[in-house]
């Protein structure tokens, strides 16, 4: 789908738990195919204090009733804004923007690894691999079983697991800690990761040592969304490349990554 600017209307805002929130958001024309690992940039509305828009991955496409969805996490105050955005309001949406997941041509045992706000990234990656007949495992680590949310929907692309700090659901612990990873990882011929870039440093160092191909969806700043900032710039073996329009989503061999 070309990239292309839009106002789009607020025809759901789901609130996930305390800081998180769904939005539904509706498209006026006809959608194209939007591919898994592509994001959209959005204007904050009524907050003077901010100015620059905000990235969110595309969680999901209805491409029947002619929607997109993103996750909000509720961290400053753009996003608070964005999050308590009422349903009938409008957004105006620069999408689909960057480059997407591989998506393999058969189907493939493959884990997907998320944290935090990175699970965002993967719901519309796990409905594409599950379209694909892929066998797909998704495993999810947060803070505890507050923060874990949409395991329900994850649940049916795939057979799902978690870890949380404290203990209050799945397997206490880091994600890069979960049982899975230590005793399945060779199993798997796939590994797709966002999250906090420790736990994808992690999880790409676990697949470079046993061969495994694994690409990352990376978090960096995105302003512009198309290049010219440079506020999102990342090393790679190539040189210096725009997670906006280069990325988001890099394979680990292309990351100057230390691992």
């Amino acid at each position: 789908m070309r990239k292309t600017v839009q106002n789009l209307k607020v025809i759901e805002n789901l609130q996930l738990n305390d800081d998180h929130h769904l939005l539904q958001l509706e498209v006026p024309d006809q959608l194209e195919t939007i591919f898994p690992g592509q994001f959209a940039n959005l204007l904050v509305n009524h907050s003077p204090g901010v100015f620059l828009r905000r990235p969110f991955s595309i969680y999901s496409v209805d491409y029947i009733k002619n929607t997109i969805s993103v996750f909000i996490k509720e961290i400053g105050e753009g996003t608070r804004a964005l999050g308590q955005t009422p349903v009938n309001s409008y957004i105006n949406s620069m999408f689909p923007l960057g480059n997407s997941f591989t998506i393999p041509n058969e189907p493939e045992k493959i884990l997907l690894v998320g944290g935090g706000s990175g699970v965002a990234s993967l719901m519309n990656l796990a409905q594409e691999l599950n379209k694909n007949l892929n066998d797909v495992y998704i495993l999810i680590g947060a803070r505890s079983s507050a923060d874990l949310v949409e395991l329900e929907h994850f649940s049916q692309y795939g057979t799902v697991y978690t870890t949380t700090e404290d203990g209050t659901q799945g397997e206490k612990g880091y994600v890069t800690n979960h049982s899975i990873l230590r005793d399945q990882f060779g199993q798997f011929k796939r590994i797709y990761s966002c999250g906090p870039e420790p736990m994808m440093r992690a999880v790409a160092a676990k697949a470079k040592s046993q061969s495994v191909f694994c690409e990352v969806s990376l978090e960096n700043t995105m302003a512009c969304g198309f290049g010219v900032c440079l506020c999102c710039v990342t090393e790679t073996i190539e040189g210096h490349k725009c997670v906006c329009t280069d990325g988001p989503v890099f394979n680990i061999n292309q990351l100057k990554w230390q691992i």
